[in-house]
C-alpha cells in the first residue's frame, strides 16, 4: 500500500485536531496509529473503514486511501504542513494563504475530501481575523457541495460553522437556525462524536445570546448526556464551560459556579492556551453579567488578559476582553475609569458583533447616567436599543427601553419639581 494511506490518515488527524491517542480511543494504541501513519503497518479494511467513520469522512474518500501516494499528494501535504505550521504560530493571513493552495492542489488532483477540509481550514482562519464575509461565502460553498449531502458529519461541521459566523455578526436568528440544523444531523453521527458536542454548543451559545435561556439549558443537559467516564478532559471541560455560562446566564450561580470550577480544573493552558483564553474570557464575563464581582471574578479577567497577550487574537477578542474590565470597573464604582474605557472601546464598535456593541453602547449610557450625565447617557442606550433589536435580542431591547425610560420619567419629574418651585 506504500505511505499514501499514511499521509491521508495523518492529515485527516491533524486537520480536525485530534491527537493520536484520540483517534485510536479505547480501539487504537496511540502507537498502533504512528505505525499506520508512518508506513510501518498496513490496514486491513475494517481498520480503514473504522478509521474512516471516526474520522467523519465521506464515503468516496475511502476509494482514495489505498492509493499510492503521488507528486500531487506530496504537493497536497507539504502545503497542508505549512498550513498548520502557520496556524500553530498564529500567523492565520498565511496559514489561509497555505490552506487555500492546499486546497487547489487537491482540487486538480480530483480529491475532494481533501479539497473540503482544507477549505474549511481556510475558512476557520478567516473567522480568526475576523473576516465574517468571506467565511460566509465560502462555508455556504462547501454546504451546498455534494460531499456535505452524503456526509452528515461534513454537513454538521458547515453547519455548525455557519452558526458561528452569524452570532459573530450579530445575526442571532440564522445562527439558531444553522446551529438546530448540526443538531438535528448528528443523529445520523456515532454516540460521543466531538462533531456532536460542538453542534450543541453552537447551539446552545445562539439560544443563550437570543435570551432563550430556557431552550439553551434544556439542551446543555443533552449536551451532558453525551459525556461518559471515557470521554477526554478538554472535551468534558469544554461542555462544564458551556453549562456553566448557561447556569450563571438564568441566575443559577450555584451551579454556574459548580460548572466553572469544575471546568478550570479539566482545562489546561499547556493543552490550548487559546482555549484557555476563551474560557476565561466567557467565565469573567457571565460572572459579571450575574452581579457576581468577587476576587475569583478578578482573577478570570486577568487570566483572560494575560493569555490574550499570548496568543494575540483578532481585533474583536481584545476588545471584548477590554469590555470585561470596563464592566469589572463599573461594577465595583470605578465610574470615571469606566466610561474612558468604554469610549475607547466604542470608537471602534464596527468591530463588534450587534449584540456586542448594543452591550457597549448599554453600559456606557448607564456608566454616563451613573455619572450624572443623563442627556449623553440617553444617545448610547438609544443606540444599544437599536443594535439589539438588529441582532434579535428582544430581552436586551427590553433593557435598554426600560434604561431610557428611566431617565425620561427622572427628567420629566425633575422639570415638573422645578416649575413648581418657580408657581410657588
Amino acid at each position: 500500500m506504500g505511505n499514501g494511506f499514511g499521509e491521508k490518515l495523518r492529515a485527516e488527524r491533524l486537520e480536525r485536531g485530534l491527537t493520536q491517542a484520540e483517534l485510536g480511543k479505547d480501539l487504537y494504541s496511540p502507537s498502533y496509529i504512528s505505525l499506520l501513519e508512518t508506513g510501518r503497518r498496513e490496514p486491513t479494511a475494517e481498520v480503514i473503514e473504522e478509521l474512516a467513520r471516526r474520522l467523519e469522512l465521506a464515503p468516496k474518500a475511502l476509494e482514495a486511501w489505498s492509493q499510492p501516494i503521488t507528486v500531487s499528494d506530496a504537493e497536497y501535504v507539504l502545503a497542508g504542513l505549512y498550513a498548520r505550521q502557520a496556524w500553530d504560530l498564529r500567523d492565520y493571513p498565511l496559514a489561509a494563504t497555505h490552506a487555500a493552495n492546499a486546497a487547489r492542489i487537491a482540487l486538480e488532483g480530483k480529491n475532494t475530501s481533501a479539497w473540503w477540509n482544507m477549505t474549511y481550514m481556510q475558512a476557520e482562519c478567516l473567522i480568526k481575523q475576523g473576516n465574517w464575509q468571506e467565511c460566509q461565502t465560502i462555508m455556504q460553498h462547501l454546504l451546498e457541495h455534494p460531499m456535505a449531502t452524503e456526509s452528515a458529519g461534513l454537513a454538521v461541521r458547515a453547519r455548525q460553522m455557519l452558526a458561528a459566523i452569524c452570532q459573530g455578526q450579530g445575526q442571532l436568528s440564522t445562527a439558531v437556525e444553522h446551529a438546530l440544523a448540526a443538531v438535528q444531523l448528528c443523529g445520523q453521527l456515532p454516540n460521543g462524536s466531538t462533531l456532536i458536542i460542538g453542534a450543541y454548543r453552537a447551539l446552545i451559545g445562539a439560544l443563550a445570546e437570543s435570551g432563550r435561556l430556557d431552550e439553551a439549558w434544556k439542551y446543555c443537559q443533552a449536551m451532558n448526556d453525551q459525556m461518559d467516564e471515557h470521554s477526554m478532559s478538554q472535551l468534558a471541560g469544554e461542555v462544564a464551560w458551556v453549562i456553566g455560562n448557561v447556569a450563571f446566564m438564568r441566575h443559577d450561580y450555584p451551579e454556574g459556579i459548580k460548572y466553572h470550577e469544575r471546568a478550570a480544573r479539566m482545562l489546561s493552558p499547556a493543552n490550548d492556551i487559546d482555549l484557555w483564553a476563551r474560557f476565561n474570557k466567557a467565565s469573567a464575563a457571565v460572572r459579571l453579567s450575574s452581579g457576581i464581582v468577587e476576587p475569583e471574578t478578578l482573577s478570570s479577567i486577568e487570566r483572560a488578559e494575560l493569555a490574550l497577550s499570548i496568543v494575540g487574537g483578532n481585533k474583536s477578542d481584545q476588545l471584548e476582553v477590554a469590555f470585561i474590565r470596563a464592566r469589572w470597573l463599573y461594577l465595583t464604582g470605578d465610574i470615571v475609569a469606566a466610561i474612558n474605557k468604554l469610549r475607547e472601546i466604542h470608537s471602534e464598535l464596527g468591530a463588534l458583533a450587534k449584540h456586542t456593541a448594543g452591550e457597549v453602547s448599554l453600559l456606557l449610557g448607564k456608566s454616563l447616567k451613573a455619572a450624572g450625565e443623563s442627556d449623553e447617557a440617553l444617545v448610547y442606550l438609544e443606540e444599544a436599543q437599536k443594535a439589539f433589536s438588529a441582532a434579535g435580542a428582544s430581552d436586551r431591547v427590553q433593557q435598554a427601553l426600560d434604561a431610557v425610560l428611566e431617565i425620561r420619567l427622572a427628567q420629566q419629574r425633575a422639570a415638573a419639581a422645578a416649575k413648581d418651585v418657580k408657581a410657588s
